[in-house]
C-alpha cells in the first residue's frame, strides 16, 4: 500500500512525524509532501497565481512552497510518478479540527483533495488543552491511529467521503473508546477580533477564538461531545455539500 502524507502545519511540524509513524505501521511505501511554511487556516486554497517551489528534504520527503491542496496534487500528479498513492493521510494536526473548523482547516483540505482525486483519505488531528498546548499528547494519536485506519481501509471508504479523526487531549490510557460522530456546531461567538498597536502606534488585528465558547455543552453525538468525554471522534464528511431537503423546497418555490 502506497501512502501519501501531508499536513498544514508545515514540513518541520512534530505532528507530521507522528502521521508518518502511523503510516509506517501500515506500510513501508510512505511518501511525505508537505508545505514549506505553516498553512493553518488556508482551507482548500489552490495556488493559481504563484509558482510552486519544490524542495527535496530527504528520501521520499518533499517540501512545497504552497498549500496542503497543492502538496497533494504535486505528490499524486508529479512526485510519485505513474503509481498513485492508495491512501492519503493529512495531519497529525496540532489542535482539533471539529465543528466549523472543517471549513477553515488546511488539514481537512489536504484529505479532501485526496478524495477529489478518488483516493481513500483521512484527516487526523490531536486535541490539546491549555496545559498541554506546548506538548500535545501525541502518543494518543500514535496508539489509536493505526488500528482505526486499518479497519476503515479494510471496510472501504465510500466515494466522495473523507474520514475526519480527532484524538482527545488526554493520555492514551485515559481514552474511553472510539465514537463515530457527526459534525458539531459551536455558538456564534467563538470568533473575535483582537485589536492591537504596533511600535509606531498604528493599529493591527488578529483573528482569535473566545475560550468561553468552548465551555458550552455540545450536542450528543457530535465530534465536540466525543472529545469532551475523552473519546476518539471519527466523522465521515461528504464532499457533496448539497442540501437535498432544501433543494426540494427550492424546486417547488421557483417553478
Amino acid at each position: 500500500m502506497r501512502i501519501l502524507c501531508t499536513n498544514d502545519d508545515g514540513i518541520h511540524a512534530p505532528g507530521l512525524k507522528v502521521v508518518e509513524e502511523i503510516a509506517r505501521a501500515l506500510s513501508d511505501d510512505v511518501w511525505v509532501v508537505a508545505p514549506e511554511l505553516d498553512q493553518s487556516g488556508v482551507s482548500h486554497s489552490l495556488s493559481l497565481n504563484d509558482p510552486l517551489r519544490l524542495r527535496e528534504v530527504g528520501p521520499r520527503h518533499f517540501a512545497v512552497r504552497g498549500t496542503p491542496t497543492d502538496c497533494v496534487i504535486m505528490g499524486a500528479r508529479h512526485i510519485l510518478g505513474a503509481k498513485l498513492p492508495d491512501v492519503v493521510l493529512s495531519g497529525v494536526n496540532k489542535g482539533r479540527n471539529v465543528a466549523e473548523d472543517v471549513v477553515y482547516s488546511g488539514t481537512i483540505a489536504g484529505a479532501l483533495e485526496g478524495t477529489i482525486l478518488g483516493l481513500p483519505s483521512f484527516a487526523l488531528s490531536q486535541e490539546f488543552s491549555v496545559e498541554t498546548r506546548e506538548r500535545p499528547p501525541w502518543d494518543t494519536a500514535r496508539k489509536f491511529g493505526p488500528d482505526i485506519l486499518r479497519k476503515v481501509i479494510a471496510a472501504g471508504v465510500p466515494k466522495d467521503t473523507v474520514i475526519n479523526i480527532n484524538f482527545p487531549s488526554c493520555a492514551p490510557e485515559d481514552v474511553l473508546g472510539i465514537r463515530v460522530t457527526r459534525q458539531g456546531k459551536r455558538n456564534l461567538g467563538f470568533l473575535r477580533i483582537d485589536e492591537r498597536k504596533d511600535g509606531r502606534g498604528n493599529p493591527y488585528f488578529w483573528i482569535g477564538f473566545e475560550r468561553t465558547a468552548m465551555l458550552d455543552t455540545p450536542a450528543d453525538g457530535t465530534d465536540l461531545a466525543a472529545l469532551r468525554e475523552r473519546y476518539v471522534s471519527v466523522t465521515p464528511l461528504r464532499l457533496d455539500r448539497t442540501d437535498e431537503a432544501f433543494s426540494e423546497e427550492l424546486s417547488a418555490m421557483l417553478k
